[in-house]
């Protein structure tokens, strides 16, 4: 353990990111997001897709995981889980959450703060759908987040489901399903030099217009 803490605080790496001002940003962050996610995508970044989802329980207690974002529009970012999960159960208490991006391979991360809603049935059905069987399944045969005796009991669960849904289309189950995040804030963060990092803010108010703030690193 003492050598972890050694490394840990003897590590440092400076950062030679990007300029970002506010004359080189669009007024619009779902605009400004595609044009970093487009970047990301062009500079390989492994799953660029993955944000992490921070939630919190009725014994006000965080949680964050990591999950793929799905869609994208001008209402908000999308992801699919199971309804009975901790996620689901948390969202279910307290509808506020908090996203994050981070590519570190460009020195940039995108934190979201908003409100979660389920999507509609028919967009929670239209994904399920066009996902792989084998996910399909997945979805079927994993009671998320419940406790389970072993990963045999796991893999039996899914050879009964297979077994189910022999030869035919497999439907959705009505406790998996799709999330919203609505967001009143964005923030894009650009790693810089001497920990001088860039930081703008949008700031969505009541008549749903962005305000954006630069804020001290």
């Amino acid at each position: 353990m003492e050598e972890l803490k050694n490394y840990i605080n003897s590590i440092r790496r400076d950062f030679a990111g990007k300029l970002l001002d506010e004359n080189h940003i669009d007024k619009n962050p779902y605009t400004q997001f595609r044009v970093w996610f487009e970047e990301a995508v062009n500079a390989q970044i492994l799953d660029p897709y993955a944000m992490s989802v921070a939630t919190v329980g009725k014994d006000m207690q965080p949680s964050v995981r990591l999950v793929y974002m799905r869609d994208i529009s001008e209402k908000g970012f999308v992801f699919y889980t199971n309804y009975d999960s901790r996620k689901a159960q948390d969202i279910a208490f307290n509808n506020k959450v908090a996203l994050n991006f981070f590519w570190v391979e460009v020195e940039r991360q995108i934190r979201v703060e908003g409100i979660v809603q389920k999507v509609s049935t028919l967009d929670s059905d239209i994904y399920f759908n066009n996902r792989p069987r084998e996910s399909q399944i997945g979805a079927w045969a994993s009671a998320q987040s419940t406790e389970i005796n072993s990963r045999e009991e796991l893999e039996q669960r899914v050879s009964v489901i297979t077994k189910q849904f022999e030869n035919q289309p497999i439907p959705r189950p009505k406790n998996w399903g799709g999330y919203m995040v609505v967001p009143h804030k964005i923030e894009f963060w650009q790693g810089r030099p001497s920990r001088l990092h860039d930081r703008l803010v949008y700031t969505r108010n009541e008549n749903n217009e962005w305000k954006i703030t630069r804020v001290s690193p």
